[in-house]
């Protein structure tokens, strides 16, 4: 009894292991990121985003022909610096990549994030496995009209914020950086990470509002205007203060915009269009990944359960 118990564990451990090699079984060996504060198109358009009913994501579902299920996924090997060269104008926020082609539509109505011209931003940037890179944020020139594709002649030559090797910490990268103290209305602030640990470069845009001149920001400006420089930026361990939100937000609009930082939906308006008043910082795998370990779970446990019965002696 005992040695065909020992066989039949034997069985059992091998039928199990091929499972747990599997692609989904692997899970966060698939997870790469993006930003999810100030939230990302590919973020916001996403499952987990909670932006994909409004018009500018079902637009840009539609044109991909698929939901940006691998929000976290939208990367491009081989770069290597290259960006203005590999990556063609009206395709930035895409990476050329066709699935994501629905971000690079031209509208101004995306899901964007209130910012204060010259104040301090701090990026999350959502992720499950620690990279080594740079991270070069740019945002759009004054004047930028995002009825139009967006170009590289839209944005300066040189970021406004350079951050290489910050820590992986719950889930997310946290930087911060000085915005710019000139801008106005609607603009993309657009990240390229390039990785020094692996071939691969994001691309992300992130649709972001400030006041226009004249109004009211809501907001503390430091004094002081930004470097035309990029700023070494710090990257910690915990977020920093944020830009507040603007006060008397327009009335909410019928249009569910992403989710706040107190885990609830944000509907303010700037010209009839959704804005996040502060999106949430997620962080973690997307749904395929949670879905493989849980399946991978299931199946160590049963493969145990089936293990222990088997060497339960008979009754006689």
């Amino acid at each position: 009894m005992t040695r065909m118990t020992a066989r039949l564990s034997v069985r059992v451990a091998a039928a199990a292991a091929p499972l747990l090699l599997l692609p989904w079984a692997a899970g966060p060996a698939r997870a790469h990121g993006a930003p999810t504060d100030p939230v990302s198109r590919v973020y916001a358009c996403s499952p987990e985003g909670g932006a994909a009913r409004t018009a500018a994501c079902r637009a840009a579902i539609a044109a991909n022909g698929s939901p940006f299920t691998a929000w976290d996924n939208l990367r491009v090997a081989g770069v290597a610096g290259r960006d203005r060269k590999v990556i063609p104008d009206g395709r930035l926020c895409s990476g050329n990549l066709p699935a994501y082609r629905g971000l690079d539509l031209a509208r101004r109505d995306w899901p964007a994030t209130r910012l204060s011209p010259g104040g301090r931003l701090t990026l999350t940037y959502a992720s499950t496995i620690a990279h080594e890179g740079t991270f070069r944020l740019y945002l759009t020139k004054q004047g930028y009209d995002p009825t139009k594709p967006l170009t590289w002649s839209d944005l300066p030559e040189r970021p406004f914020a350079q951050i290489t090797d910050p820590p992986l910490r719950d889930g997310a990268y946290r930087m911060s950086a000085t915005l710019p103290a000139d801008r106005t209305g609607r603009q993309v602030l657009y990240t390229i990470w390039q990785n020094s640990s692996t071939p691969d470069t994001y691309y992300s845009c992130s649709d972001v509002v400030f006041p226009e001149r004249g109004k009211a920001a809501g907001a503390k400006r430091p004094t002081g205007a930004a470097s035309s420089a990029p700023a070494q930026a710090s990257a910690t361990g915990s977020p920093t203060a944020q830009a507040s939100p603007a006060q008397g937000s327009p009335a909410a609009s019928s249009t569910p915009g992403v989710r706040g930082s107190e885990g609830r939906a944000e509907r303010a308006t700037v010209h009839g269009t959704p804005v996040a008043q502060a999106t949430h910082g997620g962080s973690g795998p997307s749904a395929p990944l949670l879905a493989g370990g849980a399946t991978a779970v299931l199946l160590l446990t049963g493969g145990a359960a089936l293990v222990l019965r088997l060497r339960r002696p008979r009754r006689r």
